[in-house]
């Protein structure tokens, strides 16, 4: 993992030991309790020592895709973490499971189904639209759905913060890659006190290059990277890592960006 940015380096030094104690830490990717690829495998392997370091302040948020089939085998349901809390966002719409994940550590998870977001996509994103310049309008379903999953988790978070947590309290949440990206940008605007990180494991056009057999390091000078990602269809994909930068570098002194080399 590497040090991507940090601003007004001499305050965010002071602050480090607060920022390591947060009340919450909450960590939000596409592939928890959700094997994929990669991320999946960064993200359980840490567990362990997250827990040993924030016991349970430290809280993993994943998208509930095995809602509608059998049951999730990297979820264990807990009815007796967050009760009162689990009413009340019940009460708020919001759907949610509560447990932990099924690795070493066994993290405490929430799992989140953002299907009822769907009926309101339009005005999500045209809200990102106004607010950001976030374009989704030819974003197809392999955009739409992790986009609205990063949205009901910082739904799901401003929830948990409104009910748990004082004023006062350091909250920090790390948002894992573009999927989650509407997460961040709706904290922005609903609960700025919330410190963000964002961490990007990969790029999209990167990714697409590479898989469309594309010459790379010998035209990495010569590729726009606007005009590739329409070539490629990927424009949506594209643009929300940098609008999620554009946005926790506007807002808050001590966030923090990383991305991690492969």
């Amino acid at each position: 993992m590497y040090l991507r940015g940090s601003f007004n380096t001499r305050k965010s030094n002071m602050d480090n030991n607060k920022l390591k104690n947060p009340a919450y830490l909450f960590e939000v990717s596409w592939e928890v309790c959700n094997k994929v690829g990669g991320i999946h495998t960064v993200i359980s392997t840490k567990a362990l020592n997250m827990e040993k370091e924030y016991s349970s302040s430290h809280i993993l948020i994943g998208p509930d895709v095995w809602r509608y089939t059998e049951q999730n085998p990297e979820f264990i349901d807990d009815p007796r973490l967050f009760r009162s809390w689990r009413q009340r966002a019940a009460q708020e719409g919001l759907r949610i499971k509560v447990g932990r994940w099924n690795v070493a550590g066994k993290p405490i998870v929430i799992l989140v189904d953002f299907s009822t977001f769907i009926t309101q996509k339009d005005e999500i994103f045209a809200s990102f639209w106004e607010k950001y310049k976030l374009d989704s309008i030819s974003g197809q379903w392999d955009y739409i759905e992790p986009a609205l999953f990063g949205y009901a988790a910082g739904k799901v978070i401003e929830s948990f913060v409104r009910f748990n947590s004082s004023i006062r309290q350091r909250i920090i949440a790390q948002f894992h890659e573009w999927m989650t990206g509407a997460g961040l940008l709706y904290l922005k605007s609903a609960m700025p006190q919330v410190g963000c990180v964002f961490t990007t494991h990969a790029t999209v056009l990167g990714r697409c290059v590479a898989g469309n057999n594309l010459p790379l390091y010998s035209e990495m000078k010569n590729y726009v990277p606007e005009e590739l990602a329409r070539r490629l269809s990927r424009r949506p994909q594209h643009i929300k890592p940098i609008v999620s930068l554009r946005s926790v570098r506007s807002r808050l002194p001590n966030v923090l960006i990383f991305w991690i080399k492969k």
